[in-house]
């Protein structure tokens, strides 16, 4: 009887080690799957954008338009849009570039035509000429035109830092926050914000380019899935080569075990 009971333990353990091997096998091939899936994903998002960003520019969405500005159909889109800066209510929001260390200046863009406004990236300034000030004399004035690449509002902070809109201190580029901060109708202005492009050639770190430098916009999409995808179809045939060994190691003791139960039944 005792016999008996170690066996049905030892076959009780067996499935549930079956069991468990092709639970793990079946989440893992699941997981690469979804890398895989996720990869092909990822590289029609680079080549959309990138066809976006070498596109001819097109006018900014308008306000009939705003409601339907998403991720997916209009980032780094390549827009043309015209109007007049409003100077007095640019905001400053740290960012790090290849120039080093400083600020985006955001300037409000009011259309001419019908009011609305959309905030302008003009480009990065470091922190010796983060005063309008000491840059007052490339501001554009009047009725200007902007091209450049069409982003979307940033409300969530910079990483582990929040915007502090009391304190004057911007981590992201969140639109409504900015607009409200700097009293300008949220009502009129467009739920994302411009990249504008360089109008010279890009300055490099031994450059001393007029501020605000513009065309610094870095488009980078991490694609590691592949390598995501290898490493969990790799975990699903290290589940199978452990459960070849387990059943190999089980049928030779199965093999081993026969001749003495042979021997037993003849002695008896």
């Amino acid at each position: 009887m005792a016999e008996q009971a170690v066996r049905q333990r030892s076959t009780a353990a067996r499935v549930a080690l079956a069991v468990c091997a092709v639970l793990a096998f079946a989440g893992f091939v699941a997981l690469g799957t979804w890398q895989v899936e996720r990869r092909a994903w990822k590289l029609d998002l680079i080549a959309r954008v990138e066809q976006r960003v070498h596109a001819p520019a097109t006018a900014a969405p308008g306000r009939t338009e705003w409601p339907t500005v998403n991720a997916a159909n209009d980032e780094y889109r390549h827009v043309r849009l015209a109007g007049i800066f409003l100077h007095d209510k640019e905001t400053l929001v740290q960012a790090s570039t290849r120039l080093g260390a400083g600020f985006w200046v955001l300037t409000p863009l009011r259309n001419s035509a019908d009011g609305t406004v959309v905030l302008v990236n003009r480009g990065f300034v470091p922190p010796e000429a983060q005063k309008r000030e000491a840059r007052a004399a490339t501001e554009p004035q009047g009725e200007t035109t902007v091209a450049g690449l069409l982003r979307l509002t940033e409300p969530k902070g910079g990483f582990l830092r929040k915007n502090d809109p009391a304190g004057d201190r911007w981590f992201s580029r969140d639109v409504q926050a900015i607009a409200a901060a700097r009293g300008l109708n949220v009502n009129d202005v467009a739920p994302y914000f411009v990249d504008a492009e360089a109008t010279q050639a890009p300055a490099s770190a031994t450059d001393t380019p007029a501020w605000p430098a513009a065309g610094l916009t870095v488009i980078s999409f991490p694609n590691s899935h592949l390598v995501y995808a290898l490493t969990w179809y790799g975990l699903a045939l290290m589940v199978l080569i452990a459960a070849w060994f387990v059943r190999r190691s089980e049928n030779a003791a199965h093999a081993d075990a026969r001749p003495a139960d042979q021997d037993a039944r003849r002695d008896g």
